[in-house]
């Protein structure tokens, strides 16, 4: 019986089983790609595997997880959902559910299951609860044969989009108009990897006037949604140049890019910046690091200084449930070394539980929204370097990133700290969740 062994084990079974039936399932509904999925010459793999890939991503899409890993680790395999960011730990399964529940993810994302020794990349439509998810799927091989599985699941009907979903303030938002009314300079959004760089980048896109401004892409927008954007149709055989030029021909006021990763397309921006402003991503950690990449790939700090505007960049930081947050006082203490405003008599944090309890007193039950966690989402926080006319005249010279940072801080720019105080004292965030984002 302690094993599991008898009639013990016969109820248990038919508990989860039954638990299973009443859980809703995840609906695979084909590959991004649009490659079909052959079920039935891979019947041994769907008897393997299509179960427990639906109850993988089914836990995960209840449990709100934007992310899901699968990493094969000795005898077991791992898995860990990422929910606003935060890792969860989930089931371990046994290596042959682990490959099984990986090549079926594989074969429904329209991916080569018979590769397993270089990187793949895909998609898969979805859906769960009525609403539409589309999951990205990437696996990443290990040594002897085994593939790590990454699945990053995207609600199409809830994402964070626009200015307000990402809590820009009215400043930031007039910051961008004004950098972007000028039918000329750059502006880059940077950040380390799995920051929310894109996410960010959207929302300033959105953020542009594009009512009173003519804005064109040439960025590949798959799942996103633009309004009043247009999307220019490039000519085959046409080089980066050909296009802006082409561009610029129709009147456009802003551009919107791919991302920045080379040289040679930050010299083509550069070059004709004086004619139409640009929006793009540029791989960096921080902004000063951003502009030393680019002083690097233009060979002028010069043009850099006189074609950059304003480089972004952002950190996500978890929302307070607006069912269960606690408002508390805060000592005064407490509110000058948080750096708070003096007149600052409430703050919230996550719900705790109470104690001094009465004997025999139940713990309340777990918050319905958010199953007990206390946070509810994510919101950035923005910080960016402006081009004033000190900002210029430092970067024409070729500086370091810590002499830009230098300038930053004495020039008072937007910083991670100033906006985290702003959202703490709405209440939108906690101290401990920054502290969390920031250690």
């Amino acid at each position: 019986m302690v094993f599991g062994f008898g009639r013990k084990k016969k109820q248990a079974d038919e508990a989860d089983e039954e638990q299973e039936q009443q859980t809703e399932q995840v609906l695979f509904q084909g590959a991004v790609n649009g490659k079909e999925a052959n079920l039935s010459s891979n019947s041994r793999l769907v008897n393997a595997g299509l179960v427990p890939a639906k109850k993988l991503i089914s836990d995960a899409l209840s449990r709100r997880a934007e992310m899901i890993r699968l990493t094969p680790k000795g005898k077991q395999s791992i898995v860990a959902f990422y929910i606003d960011g935060v890792p969860y730990a989930g089931d371990r399964l046994s290596p042959q559910q682990g490959l099984a529940t990986t090549q079926m993810i594989k074969l429904l994302a329209g991916l080569n299951i018979k590769e397993r020794r270089k990187p793949q990349s895909g998609g898969i439509k979805a859906e769960y609860q009525q609403q539409p998810y589309r999951l990205r799927v990437d696996v990443m091989p290990l040594k002897e044969g085994a593939e790590r599985l990454i699945i990053r699941a995207q609600n199409l009907n809830q994402q964070l989009e626009t200015p307000a979903d990402l809590g820009f303030s009215d400043e930031l938002r007039q910051t961008i108009r004004e950098m972007t009314s000028h039918r000329q300079g750059i502006l880059f959004v940077c950040g380390p990897p799995n920051s929310g760089t894109t996410t960010t980048t959207y929302a300033i896109l959105r953020a542009i006037d594009s009512y009173l401004y003519s804005v064109y892409t040439i960025a590949n927008t798959e799942g996103h949604t633009l309004h009043n954007i247009t999307p220019f149709e490039t000519n085959p055989g046409d080089d980066l140049d050909t296009t802006l030029t082409r561009i610029v021909r129709v009147e456009a006021d802003v551009l919107f890019l791919d991302p920045l990763t080379d040289a040679a397309t930050a010299r083509s921006m550069f070059e004709i910046q004086k004619r139409l402003t640009m929006l793009s991503e540029l791989k960096a950690n921080t902004p000063a690091d951003g502009i030393v990449k680019l002083i690097e790939w233009i060979e002028d700090p010069q043009a850099v200084a006189q074609g950059l505007h304003g480089i972004f960049t952002q950190k996500l930081v978890r929302v307070l449930c607006d069912e269960c947050k606690q408002a508390f006082r805060p000592h005064p203490k407490l509110i000058a070394k948080a750096g708070l405003p003096p007149e600052t008599k409430v703050l919230y944090r996550p719900p705790r539980p109470n104690p001094n309890p009465e004997p025999g007193e139940l713990p309340p039950e777990p918050c319905q929204k958010c199953a007990g966690i206390g946070y509810y989402g994510r919101t950035a926080l923005i910080s960016y370097i402006e081009m004033t006319d000190a900002m210029k005249k430092l970067v024409a010279s070729g500086p370091s990133a810590d002499e830009i940072k230098a300038l930053v801080r004495k020039e008072g720019m937007p910083s991670f700290q100033k906006e985290a105080l702003r959202r703490v004292a709405e209440g939108a965030t906690s101290l401990e969740e920054l502290k969390r984002a920031f250690r």
